[in-house]
């Protein structure tokens, strides 16, 4: 079934990192991104928060709802469900706050609203929807990626970087596939550039808790990139950069850290989806292991990983009994989308369990 966890790592690491959200379109691998046009002299935009990032990059994988929202959508079908008709009216009114909030220069609350509309079009299905509430991102990002390139940042800053993120993960959306990879390679190249320059500065020039929060968002850039890659059907390639990312994880997170745990799965992942399920087991097992002596919140979804590596193995009867405990957990958490795949999951191996007539 494997549920890749890397969202909720791009929202804490970006957390971790300390810096705010900022815009830039990405230019070539490597090279330099193209200017964007700085409005007229206006007040910089406050930093945005982890917003849109996580979400959008989630949304290849699931649309799963936050708890409040489950809960919510619990009370909706509880009274008959809500009508397509509402929920469109509900985005129409996200869409046209956001819009406001642009036209106050206040981004950080129009990124969160975007955030809403856009989970909410996801669960409604509606396509057109989902367009015009990437379209409208992409146009908010650049817009303040304007005003601080144009206040004098540097296009290497953290902040710049961020941006570009979310806009590479925007065009993945989106299926512009140039852009995405031009964006993604732009925020690896440099940093990893930057990260060399920064190896001979002293503390007194620039501080630890200064490059370890560069180091922190290249890994969310690699994890980010390497899910790109997985859904792109490119395994190997993902597993180099999951392999990056929980280097840095573990040198300045520790071992132990909620973030390398979901690592280490999401690297079980890339390997089990090259067939070695074998290395992929020894990663999930230790993932799950460590989850459950750090009460991780995400174990259940862990354990799932894991259970499908021990089917893949042909371990049917270990799988089955991981599930089981996977899917007492999901109801625990009241996750149901978890407990909708776990519960396909079971049936998909009882299927192969079953002796041929």
């Amino acid at each position: 079934m494997h549920r890749i966890l890397g969202a909720g790592l791009a929202l804490r690491l970006l957390r971790v990192a300390g810096r705010r959200g900022a815009r830039l379109l990405p230019g070539p691998a490597g090279g330099r991104a193209p200017a964007a046009d700085a409005p007229p002299c206006r007040e910089a935009p406050r930093g945005l928060g982890p917003g849109l990032l996580p979400l959008l990059a989630a949304l290849a994988w699931s649309s799963r709802p936050a708890p409040a929202e489950q809960e919510q959508e619990r009370e909706r079908q509880g009274s008959g469900g809500a009508a397509a008709g509402d929920a469109e009216a509900e985005i129409i009114q996200l869409l046209k706050r956001a819009k406001l909030c642009i036209m106050k220069d206040e981004p950080a609350e129009a990124e969160l609203i975007l955030h809403d509309a856009l989970r909410l079009a996801y669960k409604s299905d509606n396509k057109k929807a989902i367009t015009y509430t990437y379209d409208l991102a992409e146009k908010l990002f650049k817009a303040t990626m304007s005003y601080l390139l144009g206040g004098g940042m540097q296009q290497e800053d953290n902040a710049i970087i961020e941006i570009s993120l979310k806009l590479a993960t925007i065009y993945a959306a989106q299926n512009r596939q140039e852009l995405a990879l031009a964006g993604y390679e732009f925020c690896i190249s440099t940093l990893e550039e930057k990260i060399e320059r920064q190896k001979e500065l002293s503390e007194d020039t620039l501080s630890v808790e200064e490059k370890a929060n560069t180091h922190l968002l290249l890994g969310m850039c690699l994890d980010t990139y390497a899910r790109y890659l997985l859904f792109s059907k490119q395994p190997s390639q993902a597993q180099r950069m999951y392999e990056k990312a929980l280097q840095i994880s573990e040198e300045i997170l520790g071992e132990r850290h909620p973030q390398t745990i979901v690592l280490l799965s999401d690297l079980a992942t890339s390997l089990d989806a090259q067939g070695r399920s074998d290395e992929a087991c020894v990663h999930a097992q230790r993932a799950s292991d460590l989850a459950r002596q750090v009460e991780h919140p995400e174990l259940h979804v862990l354990l799932s990983n894991l259970a499908a590596v021990l089917m893949h193995r042909e371990r049917y009867a270990q799988a089955e009994e991981i599930y089981q405990e996977a899917l007492k957990r999901a109801e625990l958490k009241r996750d149901e989308v978890s407990v909708q795949r776990i519960r396909e999951e079971l049936a998909g191996l009882s299927r192969k369990r079953r002796p041929l007539s």
